[in-house]
């Protein structure tokens, strides 16, 4: 038997035989929480649509750019502030609910909340003293600073609503989570909006709507965490609970830096070296190419706590048949969703406005970089909810330094273009290297024969959709944008019947739709 690595801070040197029936619970708990997760999202998604086009059309381009400049101001405070302890506060949590150890999962609540809260009070503090030189000398858009210091004031609130998803996805409470942030937060944004509108919406008004509608998400997880777990207990925290969490928690802290700096870079060096309304377009391609990731998101999210406790009982072949089950169902899922962003770019930027249509090219290179995250499988989450947290942080270190050096390079001669090539340069090298890592340490690979069938759906609803432009061609609309979208569904849905779909895939989508009873997992 191997000996545990030395970063895992919870793991056991015990094997467990695989339980009779386990495989099939946990791909049902993964699927039933992914479906929820996803169909949250995807309400979610569709919400952001409407809020993206009408604040597009509302703002314009430039007004837009400072908008998602003041957003990445305030979402990289939020990212030093939590300090690695959103991966940790789940991963804890779900080893010590397992163990039935109330006292543990408590400790874990406490430190998770009240240490990312002292620290966003001084992030937020920071953000507003240096709002002004980061406006004018970074930027040369004295505009920002409003923007910024207005965006200093909601990081505690940020902070704590992302750590009150985390102890509830812990508790695999996955679907009350993803309620309250993906159902209620949008709703109240959205309507925010529509209230402010009636007076004249600008980038600083957006910000606040952005801000204030994390509160009614923040009320809801507070009121379902209560219900499941007592938080009206006496302050009880053990030196070893903290030094444990924290020393889990400073490598993904640092590599969790590294990913906030990297999703947020392109806006930074776009503003900086290109222009202010190149930052407003590359946020409209990247919402977009948010929509093919949403799936996977969702089913990565929903494995994590299930991954955390396979490691701890050693199971690595129920392991490896989760990552193959769960990264095949998300290719089906993801495949016709990146042949639309690419066949038909310049239709989906259009209906935001005519001003972002010259996105085009950028949103391909965007789709193509999100496909090769999503096709390696879930490589990441087994690292991080494995214990290699170190291994992460190089993971991370070197994605940031791969964005920083092509942004560099791409962006002055390429703009939008040469900023969508550094994602995808960062994105396909690192992916990679993380499933070679996992097939290193675990021997696992995210593949097997069955891949073939979504693979072969797909290409016969590529040539259908080129065969129809062959046949009919027509100028670029709606309408045929349309008509394209649904002739690929049906041929890639078609052949994928026709080719059939296992005994096991089957419940898992039955679990994802929601057809079969939700079973409690204790």
């Amino acid at each position: 038997m191997s000996t545990p690595p030395v970063e895992s801070v919870v793991t056991s040197s015990v094997v467990h035989p695989p339980q009779a029936g386990g495989l099939d619970k946990n791909l049902r708990v993964v699927a039933s929480g992914g479906g929820a997760t996803f169909a949250s999202k995807l309400f979610l998604n569709s919400l952001r649509f409407v809020t993206a086009i009408w604040l597009a059309r509302l703002l314009g381009a430039d007004q837009l750019g400072l908008y998602s400049l003041g957003l990445s101001g305030l979402n990289l405070a939020v990212g030093i502030a939590l300090f690695g302890l959103d991966a940790g506060v789940i991963r804890y949590i779900a080893v010590q609910s397992a163990r039935k150890d109330d006292a543990g999962v408590w400790a874990t609540i406490q430190i998770g909340m009240g240490l990312p809260l002292l620290l966003s009070a001084v992030l937020g503090t920071l953000l507003f003293a240096f709002a002004e030189p980061a406006a004018i000398r970074m930027f040369h858009e004295p505009r920002l600073t409003a923007l910024l210091r207005l965006a200093s004031v909601f990081v505690p609130l940020l902070v704590i609503n992302d750590m009150l998803g985390n102890a509830l996805k812990g508790f695999k409470k996955i679907q009350l989570s993803s309620l309250a942030m993906f159902v209620f937060q949008p709703i109240t944004r959205l309507a925010a909006i529509a209230v402010i509108t009636l007076i004249g919406m600008n980038a600083s008004l957006a910000i606040v709507t952005y801000g204030l509608a994390s509160l009614t998400a923040s009320g809801a997880m507070i009121y379902y965490l209560q219900r499941h777990f007592n938080l009206k207990r006496p302050f009880a925290v053990r030196r070893v609970e903290i030094r444990e969490l924290i020393v889990f928690s400073f490598p993904v802290w640092l590599s969790g830096l590294m990913v906030k700096f990297q999703s947020n870079i392109q806006s930074l060096f776009l503003g900086s070296l290109s222009t202010i309304a190149g930052v407003g377009i590359f946020s409209v391609a990247s919402q977009i190419t948010m929509v093919s990731g949403e799936f996977s998101s969702s089913i990565n999210t929903a494995s994590k706590p299930i991954i955390a406790e396979l490691h701890e009982r050693n199971d690595r072949q129920q392991m490896s048949h989760l990552y193959q089950a769960t990264n095949k169902l998300v290719m089906m899922v993801q495949l016709p969703i990146f042949l639309i962003m690419v066949l038909l770019p310049g239709e989906l930027l259009s209906i935001f406005g005519e001003s972002f249509t010259g996105g085009a090219t950028a949103l391909i290179i965007l789709a193509v970089a999100d496909l090769l995250n999503t096709a390696t499988g879930m490589g990441g989450i087994i690292i991080d909810m494995t214990g290699y947290t170190r291994l992460k942080l190089v993971n991370s270190i070197v994605r940031l330094a791969l964005y920083v050096i092509f942004d560099l390079l791409f962006i002055p001669q390429w703009g939008l273009v040469g900023a969508a090539l550094a994602v995808l340069a960062g994105e396909g090298v690192v992916n990679l290297v993380r499933m070679l890592q996992v097939y290193v340490i675990f021997r696992m690979l995210p593949y097997n024969l069955g891949f073939f069938k979504p693979l072969a759906a797909s290409l016969a609803a590529l040539a259908a959709v080129l065969g129809l432009r062959a046949l009919y061609p027509a100028e670029s609309s709606l309408l045929y944008a349309v008509i394209q979208a649904v002739v690929l569904a049906l041929i890639y849905l078609g052949v994928s019947l026709l080719l059939g779909f296992s005994t096991e895939e089957w419940s898992m989508m039955k679990n994802l739709a929601g057809y079969l009873p939700r079973k409690k997992v204790e």
